[in-house]
């Protein structure tokens, strides 16, 4: 459970993660026992307006220790990240993000002796050569793409945190990601958001893999869930001090347009593959994540058939 002495800084709070878990946090602990971290984009009202909100760079080790000194933060969630697709237009860019927050938040964890720290990971870290099918969480990590790369170091990092001065980071290699409350772009899942996006404005979609490309993905509330639950966990419980493997559905570009077709069936896509096929083809299929289940009970709830009926039936996720 969590601590009543806890105090929580997000950073990347207004992207499509941290939209989210930034609710979720404020229910649990408070309003104001939770720190909205932005760089420059503005967060959506529902947590502007309820709970403080910090514009710092989270490369920035005096800016971050600034916000953690003022309201006496105790954990950090880093959520500061470059994507996949635009990882690969602008792989310097996704260096110096990706890595570079990451190892100033656990710096000034270590030397503000906060609690927690919470880092998200990928399946981004597997490639070509890791088994495609219930792709085991330790195995060959061999990413094809900057932004795998770039989160193979970071767990490594994370690991090296852990055992050298005891810092309790966590992390989950995130599947893609399904929400249409909040849509930033630059994921190769992203296809996912926008074939729905589409349907529900009524227009035809060009998607960028191909109606056989399957890949792990996942509803935005059971990621949250899965995030929250695994920094709840007592410390005794956790087993990986890289990043957990996560898990909960598999299916094709094509399953996607089929399932939308129950709900619009004048709805309309087509398939032009681009850069980011061959992002996706380094992806697995499906993936093993019993460590998660047995260590510390995650379970998933949104079913394919569930996330597209609320999404297309209400408008917004479930």
């Amino acid at each position: 459970m969590p601590s009543d002495h806890q105090v929580i800084l997000v950073t990347g709070a207004a992207g499509q993660i941290g939209t989210d878990l930034v609710a979720s946090l404020r229910t649990i602990h408070g309003n104001d026992r939770v720190i909205a971290g932005c760089r420059k984009t503005q967060p959506d009202a529902s947590i502007a307006e309820t709970g403080p909100v910090e514009y710092l760079d989270a490369i920035k080790r005096d800016q971050v220790e600034a916000v953690v000194a003022k309201y006496g933060v105790t954990t950090i969630y880093n959520l500061a990240s470059i994507l996949s697709g635009e990882a690969e237009q602008n792989p310097d860019l996704a260096w110096k993000i990706n890595l570079g927050s990451h190892k100033t938040i656990l710096d000034v964890a270590v030397a503000g002796k906060l609690s927690q720290v919470f880092w998200p990971s990928s399946i981004a870290v597997f490639g070509g050569n890791t088994p495609q099918d219930n792709t085991p969480q330790r195995t060959i990590l061999e990413p094809e793409s900057m932004y795998g790369v770039t989160k193979v170091a970071g767990e490594n990092l994370s690991h090296y945190y852990f055992d050298k001065f005891n810092l309790d980071v966590r992390s989950l290699r995130y599947p893609g990601l399904i929400t249409v409350k909040k849509f930033s772009g630059g994921g190769t899942s992203d296809y996912t958001v926008e074939m729905l996006l589409s349907a529900l404005a009524g227009k035809p979609y060009k998607c960028f893999v191909r109606p056989d490309t399957v890949m792990p993905l996942m509803a935005m509330e059971d990621a949250v869930d899965a995030t929250i639950a695994v920094m709840q966990a007592p410390a005794a419980r956790i087993s990986i001090r890289t990043s957990y493997n996560l898990a909960a559905l598999s299916f094709t570009a094509a399953a996607l347009e089929a399932e939308i077709k129950k709900h619009v069936p004048d709805f309309s896509c087509t398939y032009e593959p681009d850069f980011r096929q061959t992002i996706a083809d380094s992806w697995p299929n499906s993936i093993d994540d019993s460590a998660a289940r047995e260590d510390w009970n995650w379970r998933e709830r949104i079913s394919l058939d569930r996330l597209v009926a609320d999404i297309l039936q209400t408008g917004r996720a479930p």
